[in-house]
């Protein structure tokens, strides 16, 4: 995953690559790639709400 990829950034893309596939705007050569791409944004996305979570509630619990 890129170093400077931000959370708004992999979203973004993900719904790009939803609404180009929901869109049939992908070719049949391309989607496998797309899909492992969503794939990998996904992973990336959750991680980074979960890193999130844990550090609010690091927070909070010190309060």
């Amino acid at each position: 995953m890129e170093e400077n990829l931000s959370y708004d950034t992999a979203y973004k893309e993900l719904e790009q690559i939803y609404l180009d596939i929901n869109n049939e705007q992908v070719s049949i050569d391309e989607l496998a790639t797309k899909v492992k791409r969503a794939s990998v944004l996904i992973n990336f996305c959750q991680q980074k709400l979960k890193n999130t979570e844990e550090e609010i509630n690091g927070i909070l619990g010190g309060m």
